[in-house]
């Protein structure tokens, strides 16, 4: 196949813009139809690059790439890597007081790229702005939250059609990382982009290493992932009360800086935590789902769930945050029975017409933590992939849980629920299977049930992952006062139709780290300390983030290189040319003196 003269053009703009020798997975094919002015949808994996597919052309185009984006942190984090590169580039928000100067450069037609977000651009008054000069291209950030399936429904992005409309002769360019088929076909349709522009990279984030785990001991399990990885990381708490407690609680037990965010805090307070994690090298961010969607931050090492997210996208947008820079990282889950009969609480709550399909959402989720297989697998079934069985990189792959059939527990526990009433919690209902000496059990007269003590003491230890179980699959609800009671049709578990099988809890060990691999410098190399020093030290009198001087991989690629000119230096990827002449002087030196 012969290569059109704009992808040769595209290929040596991206070595000297960004130092890369070549595109990565589906980048070519998304820039090949943006060059050729043809409206496109990309869906690609977080960390695969969809900011490139529209910085670069834009850089290639004439006239302006307009760029909507949802959040005013995120653009500044993408102006800051696109100046770093050496591209004319502008925000346009509340928050710029330099806006009259980034008009005068838009309408000059001196900016690549101009970042704004859909409230603005929703505005009658930015049409006309856009008016005044050349536009090259729209290209569409998180494009998922212009559709009301989608798990981010922004209504302001509904407005960006007839204002794309507009100006038919610009293409656009659609990009996210999170859509099932059926968000897909809504955002073509609410964007005006033609099936055939549709490009779809995949899912699979293979360096991320996917575990999910009954909660237990919630701060000491948080605890040991902050000692085992080293990096930057993300807590998520579904609560702010949450938030502070276990901000409080691993800055404590762990000694790393730790700071909470969340929507309750002053909005100086949450700007200046989030720019002290976006430049930190090693601090834990303990936030509600607030956080995220505006942090472009590559090197963040683990991101981990104190309870269930909303939904298989919003987990795997979430997870996401982790390894963008494509090193390894890992997405924990801690989950509870409680999390998944709260949120089927909840599903009771919504619009009629919703029910059906937040319950599709809650069985999906629950179906990724049960499963005994491959967590990955799961994942990209859910988004219409066909991955192998296994992937190698989940706890289930790694460590093959022991399946145990539990289908006579779990009619016990079923008929203990419904025999003490149906309004007591898992703490009662468990005493009165073990046949505790309990005042409360003698005093509601639970101790003369049928039920009571039949559970031996060694299948006592089953009894919450059965509970947890039965929550999970819908057979457990909550009452309004916490209380178990039935749900779904239990007939056929108590009847023996249906068994219940669960994961064999494992047995507790110490906590041990992990060494070797999960620090950014696995072999010790002191070269590799010493020009990390320096990137702290460069970025710092930039005032940006450190990963925007070079990300961890450049470096491990000069400590194991050593270049000794500037054209040795301009080989190492991701040494881009207005980086070799910003950096190359001091990186030589101190790879000439260690």
């Amino acid at each position: 196949m012969v290569e059109s003269p704009q992808i040769e053009e595209a290929r040596e703009a991206l070595r000297r813009i960004y130092g890369f020798a070549d595109f990565r997975g589906r980048q070519e094919d998304v820039i090949t139809r943006v060059l050729a002015r043809q409206s496109t949808l990309a869906v690609m994996p977080t960390g695969a690059g969809k900011s490139l597919t529209y910085q670069l052309p834009a850089t290639m185009l004439d006239g302006t790439c307009v760029v909507i984006s949802p959040l005013i942190a995120l653009m500044h984090d993408q102006l800051r890597a696109a100046r770093a590169n050496g591209i004319s580039a502008a925000t346009l928000t509340s928050a710029d007081a330099d806006w009259r100067e980034t008009l005068d450069a838009f309408r000059a037609g001196a900016l690549d790229l101009l970042y704004v977000a859909p409230e603005r651009a929703s505005q009658p008054g930015f049409r006309d702005l856009l008016g005044s000069t050349k536009l090259a291209l729209f290209a569409v950030d998180e494009a998922h939250c212009v559709s009301e399936w989608g798990h981010d429904f922004r209504p302001d992005y509904r407005q960006l059609r007839p204002l794309m409309d507009a100006f038919p002769h610009v293409p656009r360019l659609a990009l996210t990382a999170t859509a099932d088929a059926h968000t897909r076909g809504d955002v073509l349709t609410q964007l005006g982009i033609p099936e055939e522009g549709l490009v779809i990279a995949g899912f699979d984030r293979p360096n991320i290493r996917y575990a999910i785990r009954p909660r237990d001991a919630l701060g000491r399990q948080l605890a040991q992932l902050c000692d085992e990885q080293t990096g930057p990381g993300i807590v998520y708490a579904p609560t702010r009360k949450k938030v502070e407690a276990l901000a409080e609680q691993l800055a404590s037990a762990t000694g790393r800086p730790v700071l909470p965010y969340h929507a309750g805090l002053p909005p100086e307070e949450r700007a200046a935590n989030q720019a002290a994690f976006v430049s930190s090298e090693d601090m834990v961010m303990v936030a509600t789902i607030a956080f995220g969607m505006g942090i472009d931050k590559p090197d963040v090492r683990f991101v981990a769930h104190a309870g269930v997210p909303k939904s298989i996208e919003a987990y795997y947008q979430e997870t996401g945050r982790a390894g963008r820079d494509g090193d390894p990282a890992v997405a924990l889950m801690l989950w509870g029975a409680g999390d998944f009969a709260q949120a089927r609480m909840r599903i009771g709550e919504v619009d009629a017409e919703r029910q059906q399909g937040e319950r599709q959402r809650l069985d999906a989720l629950a179906g990724l933590v049960e499963t005994p297989g491959c967590r990955r697998a799961v994942l990209l079934r859910h988004f219409g992939e066909h991955p192998p069985e296994t992937c190698g990189n989940c706890d289930n792959c790694l460590e093959a849980p022991e399946m145990i059939d539990v289908t006579v527990l779990a009619q016990k526990v079923l008929s203990a629920v419904y025999r003490t009433g149906q309004s007591y919690g898992f703490g009662h209902v468990q005493k009165v299977l073990t046949g505790a000496d309990d005042e409360r059990v003698r005093s509601k007269r639970h101790d003369q049930l049928s039920v009571f003590g039949i559970v031996e003491e060694e299948e006592s230890r089953l009894l919450q992952p059965v509970v947890r179980a039965l929550q999970v699959r819908g057979h457990l609800a909550q009452t309004d006062h916490g209380g178990l009671k039935l749900a779904g049709d239990v007939r056929d578990i108590l009847g023996g139709a249906i068994k219940i099988a669960i994961s064999k809890p494992p047995e507790r060990t110490r906590s041990r780290k992990r060494r070797g691999d999960t620090t950014p410098n696995p072999v010790g190399d002191p070269l590799f300390d010493a020009l990390r020093e320096l990137r702290r030290d460069l970025a710092a009198e930039a005032g940006v983030p450190p990963y925007v001087v070079f990300h961890d991989a450049a470096l491990r690629a000069m400590a194991a290189q050593r270049p000794a000119s500037r054209a040795e230096l301009a080989e190492i990827p991701g040494v881009g040319a207005k980086k070799l002449e910003a950096y190359a002087e001091p990186f030589l030196r101190v790879i000439r003196e260690n």
